[in-house]
């Protein structure tokens, strides 16, 4: 139990990457504020966890909102005492031509992505400063961070801006002993991507640039984001940890089985 008497806020954790932080940190004891806007499953989800509610509770968070991410934060206080650890999950794409790309397009995905994960990263550590614990802040990075994909411009924009804002972030609460560092995955088997996995043009190219051959799951986010919310990377800060297959180490496409 190594989140035992912890409190983790995740947001973006209905489903996906988040919900599966979510459950590693409550299966290793940590009692979870599961954050979202999708509040037609969003209380299933943390219910699925704890019917009590005992450990684990839904509160509709849209990070955009100031008052939200707030709101997370009060609701950990509330139900459980303050905030030891926070994940930064929450996010959206949009997939256009760059050249068909609208400002409207442009201000969505970025306003949910890097605004969302800045006002989650800076109440998480008001709030972590005032207890004078320290904490661990995780943000949801990319792979494509560094690799660009041409039809998701403003994606990769806000997760190249997500790094340094995990880089910023760990200097500046260094010193408040709270530690912030990023993960940025590979291809994951979430509900988005098996969607589009069904289409045999994208599974292979997806598994032409990964070479461990297979999608990552969930829940193998959620273990490297328990590693990073543990003591077992107490010296680790302003780093992002790509669990990607390999993707980012290669420089070809790898044969695909069935070629």
């Amino acid at each position: 139990m190594r989140l035992k008497d912890k409190v983790a806020i995740i947001t973006g954790a209905a489903r996906g990457i988040g919900f599966a932080c979510a459950k590693v940190f409550f299966d290793e004891g940590a009692k979870v504020v599961l954050g979202d806007v999708m509040t037609d499953i969003g209380p299933d989800a943390a219910k699925s966890l704890d019917p009590s509610g005992k450990r684990a509770v839904f509160v509709k968070c849209d990070v955009t909102n100031p008052a939200d991410v707030q709101g997370l934060v009060d609701a950990a206080v509330k139900n459980f005492g303050g905030v030891d650890v926070c994940v930064a999950n929450a996010g959206i794409n949009a997939v256009k031509d760059f050249l068909d790309i609208t400002l409207e397009d442009w201000n969505k995905v970025l306003t949910v992505n890097l605004t969302g994960t800045f006002l989650t990263v800076q109440a998480a550590a008001r709030q972590m400063v005032k207890q004078g614990k320290g904490g661990s802040i995780i943000t949801m990075s990319s792979c494509n961070a560094v690799m660009a994909i041409p039809t998701i411009a403003p994606y990769v924009a806000s997760k190249g801006g997500i790094n340094q804002l995990t880089r910023a972030a760990s200097i500046s609460l260094a010193t408040k002993g709270i530690r912030v560092n990023a993960i940025g995955p590979g291809s994951i088997a979430t509900d988005m991507v098996k969607m589009v996995a069904k289409d045999p043009a994208v599974k292979h190219a997806q598994m032409a640039r990964t070479p461990l051959g297979r999608y990552g799951e969930p829940e193998e986010i959620g273990k490297v984001a328990l590693f990073l919310a543990t003591e077992d990377s107490s010296y680790i800060t302003g780093q992002t940890i790509y669990p990607d297959g390999g993707r980012l180490a290669l420089n070809y496409t790898v044969p695909v089985k069935g070629d």
